[in-house]
């Protein structure tokens, strides 16, 4: 427990808890982030409409065209100069009846062939009805498009401020594979299904509307037959999209689990070869990804009938309309373009339903993952700072801190630290050291607030935590910690992190005192020279005399070292010795020590053992005591004599 959560490996295989989907919550929740863009969607509204409209008029200003075409032909086929009466009066005469029945409602000139002028000018018509429509289109698309992406950004930078308003127990305790996943694949995957699902389903609906309004208006009788395939259609989508909802929720989840083993395999990629598990972590990494595959195959498969079954519920109601409405164009009750645009309107009646039905997997994975980042954002937060925060004390050069009967445990049931006391001076040196699992990391975890007491309390010069927000208490301490940590940026902009607004001859001030300038200069670039996330253009020695660079330019009252040297050479060992001893003059500093043989010269060292203080003085003073301070010291050397 000596490393403590903070330090612990955190992309292990931990299982994403499997709860069942609230779809109905996860969509009030996504309506309440439109609600703020209420009038752009009114807006997208009227220009759906608009748009709808005019492409809805399309089929029947086409279904004109059509009759004048079809009377242009059966008329050329009539004898020129005589009346439509006369025409009638010879077909039921010769035994055309029927025929007779079907061109009496037409409008015939007996003889004169198609009007080349009229069809012009309905096609014309036509041809501006859709450009219209298509132009309202675009705009409403471009207005849901913005809508989109305001929503999105929001929930990003919610995502974001989440992100800092978590205490260090959540990250402790979730893989970070997992937690990635839900802050870039899931906000990413919703972000499409709402740019593409959400225009389309608005688009869905108006055309419903206003397809079904035509065909009512064209054929009542015809309008019942298309209609009869609605309710068809919902039962299969319905039935389908119940059981492609849990596996949609379990691919994301698979997802994220796997993302927590790549993340950690990479992240420890040597060790891993190291210690031979090459093949046993191929094996994991093959064990997951077969869940994934067979998740994803269930919910895509699943998702993917949907559209082949409403396709074929489309057919058959478009073959049960082309035989009714041939027969009532055959007696007359309908024209031929009044049947030809109802079949469009069909198509056009069925086709949102298909569309839906298409986009079917990408709505479920959307709110799969929707509910995955709501998951997120609905976690348990540090609790909030006091409303009326003393000011932060600024008191002498070194920071005092004081620990009084604090106690604290990770789990309810495992007490790590009980009645810890510690009264620590302005300019003070404090090592802490002991056994694995003596809880050192923790006290650091308490000292900058990562966690909270469970018990007693802590002061900084004489104001109680409880008094003090966390920026004001974290403002106070500098870190190097064994761990180095550097960002994709040039060496200035990682020296100045923790002091922005920096000067570059402050900078190179503290480069000089860390010993890094040096190194620096021998640079293609010097300070402007870029690092990439992991600084593989940098020594592990260089990386960490930048931190310590980093912690002088902050200039903070109290530091933190966590054993700095263990992972570099004897020569840099020195440099970042000499550093971190210039580094404390004048402040407050707690050092977690691993080699004991560094802190000789601490003004206080703690000796813990299962969370309580058990020796307590100078080295000097420990070594006389003969107790475990003296134990793990020559422990440490028991080897070199031999």
């Amino acid at each position: 427990m000596t490393m403590g959560p903070m330090h612990a490996m955190r992309g292990g295989a931990v299982t994403p808890p499997r709860t069942s989907k609230d779809v109905r919550a996860t969509l009030r929740r996504l309506v309440g982030r439109l609600r703020p863009d209420r009038w752009r969607l009114l807006g997208a509204l009227v220009l759906g409409i608009t748009a709808v409209s005019f492409m809805v008029s399309g089929p029947q200003i086409l279904g004109n065209a059509t009759n004048v075409l079809f009377d242009g032909i059966i008329a050329k086929r009539l004898p020129a100069g005589t009346t439509m009466a006369q025409t009638l009066r010879f077909l039921r005469d010769h035994g055309h009846a029927q025929t007779a029945t079907m061109i009496a409602g037409l409008h015939l000139t007996p003889g004169v062939g198609v009007n080349i002028g009229r069809m012009g000018a309905i096609l014309g018509v036509a041809a501006i009805v859709y450009l219209l429509g298509a132009s309202f289109n675009y705009f409403q698309g471009y207005t849901m498009a913005g809508v989109t992406q305001r929503v999105m950004s929001g929930l990003r930078r919610d995502v974001e401020t989440k992100m800092n308003q978590l205490p260090l127990r959540y990250f402790d305790s979730h893989p970070h594979g997992d937690v990635l996943s839900r802050v870039t694949n899931d906000i990413d995957n919703l972000t499409t299904t709402i740019q593409q699902g959400l225009s389309q389903l608005l688009n869905s609906v108006l055309t419903v509307v206003g397809v079904l309004a035509m065909m009512i208006w064209i054929s009542p009788l015809l309008a019942v037959v298309a209609v009869v395939t609605i309710p068809l259609a919902l039962v299969v989508t319905l039935f389908i999209a119940r059981r492609s909802q849990v596996q949609f929720a379990d691919q994301w989840r698979q997802t994220g689990a796997l993302n927590g083993l790549v993340e950690e395999t990479h992240s420890g990629h040597e060790l891993v070869q190291v210690f031979g598990r090459g093949e046993a972590t191929v094996e994991e990494f093959n064990r997951q990804n077969q869940l994934l595959y067979r998740s994803s195959f269930r919910a895509q498969f699943l998702s993917g009938i949907v559209q082949p079954s409403i396709l074929f519920l489309s057919n058959i109601n478009y073959v049960v309309i082309a035989v009714v409405g041939g027969y009532r164009v055959a007696s007359g009750l309908l024209s031929l373009g009044a049947v030809t645009a109802f079949i469009q309107y069909s198509r056009q009646f069925t086709m949102p339903i298909t569309q839906i039905a298409g986009q079917m997997n990408m709505l479920q994975s959307g709110l799969a993952s929707a509910e995955r980042v709501f998951e997120f954002l609905d976690a348990d937060e540090e609790s909030p700072d006091v409303l009326v925060a003393a000011d932060a004390p600024s008191g002498e050069r070194g920071g005092r801190v004081r620990l009084e009967h604090v106690s604290f445990r990770y789990e309810p049931e495992h007490p790590l630290i009980e009645d810890f006391s510690l009264d620590v001076a302005p300019g003070e040196t404090v090592a802490i050291v002991g056994p694995t699992g003596a809880g050192k990391t923790t006290v650091v975890n308490l000292l900058v607030r990562f966690y909270e007491a469970d018990a007693g309390r802590i002061l900084l010069n004489g104001v109680d935590y409880r008094d003090l927000t966390r920026d004001a208490v974290r403002r106070a301490f500098g870190m190097v910690l064994q761990d180095t940590w550097v960002f994709a940026g040039s060496i200035r902009d990682n020296i100045a992190y923790g002091r922005p607004e920096a000067t570059d001859d402050e900078v190179v001030a503290a480069a000089r005192a860390a010993h890094v300038d040096n190194f620096v200069r021998t640079l293609p670039e010097g300070y402007d020279t870029l690092l990439d996330d992991e600084a593989s253009n940098l020594s592990s020695g260089q990386k960490q005399l930048l931190t310590i660079a980093r912690a002088f330019l902050a200039d903070q009252s109290i530091l933190i070292l966590d054993e700095a040297t263990s992972n570099v050479d004897t020569r840099t060992e020195v440099l970042i010795q000499e550093a971190m001893a210039r580094l404390r003059v004048g402040r407050t500093s707690f050092v977690i020590a691993h080699r004991l043989s560094t802190i000789r010269h601490a003004d206080v060292i703690l000796v813990m053992d299962h969370g309580r203080i058990v020796e307590q003085g100078d080295h000097d003073a420990l070594m006389a005591r003969r107790g475990l301070f003296y134990s793990l010291y020559n422990s440490q050397f028991a080897g070199a004599t031999t």
